[in-house]
């Protein structure tokens, strides 16, 4: 069993930044992907970002790209997000999520694990 617990989210204008954290528990942390996905009002849970367990290979959704940063401290059991440049369409609820699969892993369903989520507003 994996618990996830976010952090950092807040509300910040267009154009700023924020770090979003992901505490996990267990042992095993190093062993899971983890992902980094977001929910906007009436829309559907979209990807963001994820890295796999070894750290080698991360993967950004395109409305992102260039902008979020995905980093994990395995020492520390967390993942993070660092968000510059952000935009009103960025408001969202971001939730990291952890999965031992290796396959699929910009799909929702893929991950097994969900924290609770932290609100993101950005103001225009």
């Amino acid at each position: 069993q994996v618990q996830l617990v976010e952090s950092g989210g807040g509300l910040v204008q267009a154009g700023g930044s924020l770090r979003l954290s992901c505490a996990a528990s267990g042992r095993t942390f190093s062993t899971y992907t983890m992902g980094w996905f977001r929910q906007a009002p009436g829309k559907e849970r979209e990807f963001v970002a994820v890295m796999r367990r070894s750290g080698l290979g991360t993967y950004y959704a395109n409305s992102v790209k260039g902008r979020f940063t995905i980093s994990r401290d395995n020492a520390k059991n967390t993942v993070y997000l660092q968000m510059t440049a952000l935009k009103s369409d960025d408001t969202a609820v971001y939730y990291c999520a952890a999965t031992s699969s290796g396959i699929s892993i910009l799909t929702t369903t893929t991950y097994n694990y969900w924290g609770q989520g932290t609100q993101v507003t950005v103001s225009s």
